[in-house]
């Protein structure tokens, strides 16, 4: 029996997302020409976006499809993706990939899209609405959790810490933040002296953990739940003398953030869905040379 476009387009985009989140497999869909997914993500200048992209378009080619990639250069520009989602309507595009960087103000365009039977499907951070296809990501309260025990782990159970996230109203952000903070409340002699939000960009990160120090003095640990944080804290603090070490505990995993790691500036990353690596009888850790990542 032939199929319908519409499950070949979900076929098409949950083959995406495998490429994407690392488990390819094989599969054929020669009835998918002519088809055109949008994808809007948070950030297109960004290698994690980039990394996500060149999988989108491997994945495309391989089914023989095309995908539109697009996001705005600031990850404050919620407005700008609304536009994007708006204008994929407009072309009436086969399908909509989109990881939002607002929970609420998406929702509208989105189901917008669902209306006019364009299937959505949300990748890395979620919408306030159940009338997309599916989700697809980290589960990120997991995330915050996993970093709440790192530091745990790494400054024991006393200790000044601050906290830089990133964009405030983000699904991600909140729920990064919300698995931490379960973890820290069991330790009342944790003291978490200043949370701030960088808004994804590493310069301001990198301002903010300059004020923290200078402000707080050297505290014992920061945790950055997003990469953009993580660089920028990591430069600050590679930058300015201090009497004692300020841990970093950090998300996510570019280049930046690995050679840091090697100076020894970073702590412990904690990363999105590794490849082909082998893990260790402990659960989220992952050895690789003299290092420990904690995975979700």
């Amino acid at each position: 029996m032939k199929k319908s476009k519409k499950n070949i387009i979900l076929l098409l985009i949950v083959s995406l997302i495998i490429y994407m989140t690392g488990c390819v497999g094989k599969m054929t869909a020669s009835e998918s020409n002519d088809l055109t997914i949008k994808m809007v993500v948070k950030k297109s200048n960004h290698e994690f976006w980039e990394v996500v992209n060149m999988g989108a378009q491997a994945a495309a080619k391989e089914f023989n499809v095309i995908v539109d990639f697009e996001g705005p250069t600031d990850e404050e520009d919620i407005d700008g993706q609304i536009r994007m989602v708006a204008a994929a309507i407009e072309e009436k595009a086969d399908a909509i990939v989109l990881a939002a960087s607002d929970y609420e103000r998406l929702v509208d365009v989105a189901e917008k899209a669902v209306l006019e039977g364009i299937p959505v499907i949300i990748i890395d951070s979620n919408i306030n609405s159940d009338k997309m296809v599916s989700f697809v990501g980290t589960d990120n309260i997991d995330a915050g959790i996993l970093l709440g025990t790192t530091l745990v782990e790494s400054i024991g159970e006393k200790g000044k810490i601050a906290v830089i996230n990133f964009v405030k109203g983000a699904a991600t952000a909140s729920e990064r933040e919300k698995g931490l903070r379960s973890v820290i409340d069991q330790y009342p002699n944790i003291n978490v002296v200043e949370t701030l939000y960088c808004n994804s960009d590493e310069l301001l990160a990198k301002s903010q953990t300059i004020d923290i120090i200078n402000t707080y003095g050297a505290v014992d640990a920061i945790v950055c739940l997003n990469a953009y944080a993580t660089v920028g804290a990591a430069r600050a603090i590679d930058s300015i003398s201090l009497l004692r070490p300020v841990k970093i505990i950090g998300f996510d995993i570019v280049p930046e953030e690995v050679s840091f790691l090697e100076k020894g500036v970073i702590e412990s990353l904690v990363i999105q869905n590794p490849f082909n690596m082998e893990t260790t009888e402990k659960d989220h850790v992952l050895q690789f040379g003299n290092w420990s990542f904690y995975y979700v």
